[in-house]
């Protein structure tokens, strides 16, 4: 296995922090009526894409009902069912739908990860949960660090758990830190290996951002493809 495999294969192993264990596995055990023939993950959730991605997407945590049902990030909810069509209009997924960890998406030099790996109650991973999950990002960074250019962070408190993580694996974060905003880049000089990053953000995926239209598919593609363009990745983007 590569270093990234290994990665993950711990990341899934981890009890570091006994409330999102006992609500990710109460919510395996009852699960939701629509779901009751699955066989929940109920663990932590690894990051999914390649090894040698040059884009990263950082979200915030996996949905109780999705990636944590299914074990794969943005997969079996709402905000997977907005974001992957959108990664497949821009040319960086197969396929997309996405539906399981076993249906087939691939991700092309693009890999999902988030800065809690485990389903957290309501949705809110507390600051102690945030930060004792952060030496799991800072490792991911810097073993994607030899090809990883660009990175799109999703919603405020992904950017707020990932400036000090990109800190730590060696890039240099401007202080003051840079606010979050839809659209906003920043560009983030040094790293392990010597080149610089660029920063995207973007409103996360979720429900409350899609449904109102804060987020609209359109905005979704333009920050995906720029980013994309800056990974070196050649997007392709959808027909107009």
């Amino acid at each position: 296995m590569d270093g990234l495999s290994e990665l993950d294969e711990r990341i899934t192993g981890c009890r570091a922090c006994p409330r999102l264990v006992t609500w990710r596995e109460e919510v395996a055990r009852t699960k939701r009526a629509a779901f009751e023939d699955w066989d929940y993950w109920g663990r932590p959730v690894p990051g999914f894409g390649p090894a040698d991605a040059s884009l990263l997407l950082v979200g915030l945590a996996p949905a109780a009902h999705g990636a944590n049902r299914t074990g794969r990030m943005f997969t079996g909810d709402k905000s997977g069912d907005f974001l992957y069509p959108a990664l497949y209009d821009v040319g960086l997924a197969s396929r997309p739908t996405t539906e399981s960890a076993d249906d087939g998406l691939t991700l092309y030099g693009t890999r999902i990860t988030s800065p809690v790996h485990c389903a957290p109650p309501a949705n809110k991973p507390t600051v102690e949960e945030r930060d004792t999950c952060r030496p799991w990002l800072v490792s991911e960074l810097e073993l994607l660090a030899p090809t990883l250019k660009a990175v799109v962070v999703l919603g405020g408190f992904g950017w707020q758990a990932a400036l000090p993580a990109f800190a730590a694996a060696g890039w240099q974060v401007p202080r003051p830190r840079p606010a979050f905003g839809h659209g906003a880049h920043v560009v983030l000089p040094g790293g392990p290996a010597g080149a610089g990053l660029d920063l995207f953000g973007c409103f996360h995926v979720s429900q409350r951002n899609t449904f109102t239209g804060r987020l609209t598919p359109a905005m979704l593609r333009d920050v995906l493809r720029t980013a994309a363009l800056e990974a070196g990745l050649h997007p392709n983007g959808p027909a107009q």
